[in-house]
């Protein structure tokens, strides 16, 4: 009896302008026969996107500009452990101008 585990990529989508789900499937197969197969998903965008925050008087509050506006933070996801299928797709739609459309409308969100 010879037990094997996979991980595979079922499907990649590019969703909207910048949002990339990968689907993978584990399998687990005995002697080659398939026994179980589960799915996870994960979604990418081009940014991990946050307010920058600061201490007043101990509690966290969103640090404002001169204008009193709140501040950002986008930081660039690390797609270097995705596969090299998902790493094209990103590097293909993830352009400049997307980039900068998506800092926009994340900034447009109520936090």
């Amino acid at each position: 009896m010879s037990l094997t585990k996979t991980t595979e990529i079922s499907k990649i989508e590019v969703v909207g302008t910048w949002n990339i789900q990968v689907a993978t499937d584990t399998v687990i197969k005995e002697d080659g026969n398939e026994l179980s197969r589960s799915r996870h998903r994960h979604v990418l965008t081009p940014y991990y996107s946050s307010l920058k925050m600061k201490k007043v008087d101990g509690a966290n509050v969103p640090d404002l500009d001169s204008n009193g506006k709140k501040q950002w933070v986008h930081e660039d996801v690390d797609i270097s452990k995705e596969s090299s299928q998902v790493k094209a797709i990103a590097n293909v739609i993830w352009t400049d101008d997307v980039k900068t459309a998506y800092k926009t409308w994340k900034e447009s969100q109520e936090v």
